[in-house]
């Protein structure tokens, strides 16, 4: 290998410019939790979704159906909350990359509406570790709570890696 001119130091390698060192499935551990940085939800990222999700549902932008139907302000799309579980919005997939296989399932239960303005904490925390032969299934809990401390979105996403 030869060094670097400027800096004595071995040449840049692209494939070794890793965020965290890589892990294998038999690394990981139950309780580990991957958090995803903070998010204040705004008008445009509402607007944005409804635009790419082509859900034009009233209850999403229009203030006065909402209030008229029992919600303080329009209400953020579920599956745009959901999204906020992403495992690549945490440093999870850098964590497992070399071993990931796929996305397998998830699941939520959406316990509270969200609105533009809240800000959104979201985490994921390994809750099984499941051996099957040459791949092992990695069960995460997907919280997400807002920013008076409520857990507005609760559910599950499972992964399976290479052992």
């Amino acid at each position: 290998m030869t060094s670097d001119q400027h800096t004595g130091e071995a040449p840049f390698d692209p494939n070794a410019f890793l965020l965290v060192p890589p892990r294998t499935f038999n690394d990981l551990k139950v309780g580990e939790v991957f958090r995803a940085p903070s998010r204040t939800l705004t008008d445009a990222h509402a607007a944005a979704f409804q635009t790419v999700s082509a859900d034009n549902h009233p209850i999403h932008y229009d203030t006065e159906w909402a209030r008229t139907h029992g919600h303080s302000a329009p209400v953020v799309h579920g599956l745009q909350v959901l999204a906020f579980t992403a495992p690549g919005a945490t440093l999870f997939p850098h964590v497992i990359g070399e071993v990931f296989i796929s996305f397998l399932e998830v699941s939520c239960s959406f316990l509270s509406e969200v609105h533009s303005g809240d800000t959104l904490y979201p985490a994921l925390t390994i809750t099984a570790l499941e051996p099957q032969g040459e791949i092992g299934i990695v069960v995460t809990a997907a919280t997400i709570h807002n920013q008076r401390g409520e857990l507005v979105l609760s559910g599950q996403h499972k992964y399976s890696l290479h052992r």
